[in-house]
């Protein structure tokens, strides 16, 4: 799993670097500017040239090492300074002054000659400090890179595309896009976070010398890249000397008349993710409807009619004697007790619970009754039942999904699925886990239903919190991918994602 650091934990990371483990920030600007030009010369076509674009900050120091480096080499480097060269950081200055040794001066962007195909632009503008939208001359030159590369030039950033907000992954206007992006020493939230992934093209982490060391003398929050390795670590392998019992039972209380479909898609995919028993509790007029999507889902009618309220809570409570996990929400007749009935349910069971889908707008009106719990509580929310949990607009979640995520967590106590592109996995004691597999096809209905069966199945199975939910969301996301990949992103459909993805990712795992 790789740590994510803002910011402001890179210069934590960076001053302990220097301070306890003896790298000064000039041999980490070596170290940096050393891995940059590597990682371009690499991209550089059979007669192309190299033209290193530096601000006057340290992520220009960067930029004017790299430059000094591919001129060492014996390659065409032009080398542009944008900026008051009276602010130049001392590193950059007595990097410039080096630059210089070796016959290089920098020159203006007119003068350096417009890139085309084959040559590389090393953007080295603007490092992670960003925090407004870049202007005058720094503008120009985002704007000139974005030309070039129009024109067929190959573009490395260095650390994150001038433009882009370290912290956030959204994008000032202008930015750069990248082809590649060098990550100095640890990913950044932006390097993994949309829209600013998709801006950073690949991305090249680069050792700088401050290992792994520095980043557990950070502070903040903990951020981490969930790796396919990871995921398939968590799941154990069975054992022959095992039965039914032994891999949890899953009650799920979904479905109500037109949405039968949804308790069928919790069910099936929690039946697909190893669950060795599913039972659904919903209105006795539906449960026939349920059932006959699949002869393995056994079932509990609630007898009561209507919404579901604290008049069903004594049978709820008698269906989840003996189960494993408790997924609730998809598709249930939801009324104005129902958020109350939830935060009985959570005060007295002793199992995880799931919430999703009407389970979750049904206790945004008073989000506090979770706190309640006497067992985990897991959320999965997409933005914009995100947005009636918080009370933020759907803008404000999607443009501070990192912030917004580790709050609700934290101050719920809960573990919150923030679904989505690059979902994100919070949990109480201030981890995050970014998640990286899934695609636009799998933006259908019932596509979330599926993802809260993967994550009762494997709760059922005892798997501890947050493992069994970044895991969960990683196998779901994946089994997205490996359908698309072989019919398209186009018509897929939520139970593709069952019937075909998840048994593909479990082969693939050997699970």
């Amino acid at each position: 799993m790789l740590r994510v650091l803002t910011a402001a934990q890179m210069r934590q990371a960076e001053q302990a670097a220097e301070q306890h483990h003896g790298m000064p920030s000039s041999l980490l600007m070596e170290n940096a500017g050393r891995g940059m030009a590597d990682v371009a010369r690499a991209a550089l076509g059979p007669s192309g040239r190299f033209v290193v674009v530096c601000g006057p900050g340290n992520n220009g120091g960067d930029g004017l090492v790299a430059a000094r480096f591919l001129q060492e080499s014996g390659a065409r480097v032009g080398v542009v300074l944008v900026g008051d060269r009276a602010k130049l950081t001392p590193e950059s200055r007595r990097n410039l002054e080096a630059l210089k040794g070796f016959g290089l001066v920098p020159q203006s962007l007119d003068a350096v000659g417009a890139p085309g195909h084959g040559d590389v632009v090393v953007d080295a503008l603007f490092g992670t400090g960003l925090s407004r939208a870049p202007a005058g001359a720094f503008a120009e030159a985002i704007s000139a890179i974005r030309r070039w590369r129009d024109a067929g030039a190959k573009v490395v950033a260095a650390d994150v595309p001038s433009g882009l907000q370290s912290d956030t992954g959204q994008a000032f206007t202008p930015c750069v896009e990248a082809d590649v992006t060098v990550a100095f020493g640890f990913l950044k939230p932006g390097q993994v976070l949309e829209p600013g992934a998709s801006l950073c093209g690949r991305v090249a982490r680069v050792d700088i010398g401050m290992g792994g060391e520095a980043s557990r003398e950070v502070t903040g929050p903990s951020l981490f890249r969930v790796e396919e390795s990871d995921a398939r670590a968590v799941l154990p392998v069975r054992k022959a000397d095992t039965h039914k019992g032994t891999y949890g039972h899953v009650l799920v209380v979904a479905g109500s008349r037109g949405k039968t479909g949804a308790a069928a898609l919790v069910s099936k995919a929690a039946l697909r993710s190893g669950a060795g028993l599913v039972t659904v509790a919903t209105r006795s007029d539906v449960l026939d409807a349920v059932q006959a999507h699949s002869a393995e889902i056994m079932g509990i009618p609630l007898e009561a009619a209507g919404p579901l309220g604290l008049g069903d809570l004594d049978a709820l409570l008698a269906a989840a004697e003996g189960k494993d996990a408790l997924v609730m929400g998809p598709g249930i007749p939801r009324g104005p007790g129902t958020g109350a009935l939830i935060g009985e349910l959570v005060s007295r069971l002793d199992i995880p619970v799931v919430l999703d889908a009407d389970a979750l707008n049904a206790v945004a009106d008073d989000v506090s009754v979770l706190r309640r719990a006497k067992a985990p509580v897991v959320l999965t929310p997409h933005p914009g039942e995100m947005s009636r949990l918080t009370g933020k607009s759907t803008r404000e979640v999607q443009s501070e999904r990192l912030e917004i995520v580790g709050r609700l967590a934290t101050g719920l106590g809960v573990t919150v699925v923030l679904k989505g592109d690059r979902t994100l996995t919070a949990h109480p004691d201030g981890r995050v886990f970014i998640n990286t597999t899934g695609n636009p096809g799998m933006a259908t209905g019932g596509s979330g239903d599926v993802l809260s069966g993967v994550v009762g199945a494997l709760l059922a199975q005892s798997l501890p919190i947050p493992d069994a939910v970044w895991t969960a969301v990683y196998a779901h996301g994946l089994a997205g991918d490996l359908v698309a990949a072989r019919r398209g992103q186009l018509g897929l459909v939520a139970g593709d994602l069952i019937e075909q993805g998840l048994c593909e990712v479990w082969v693939r795992w050997g699970r």
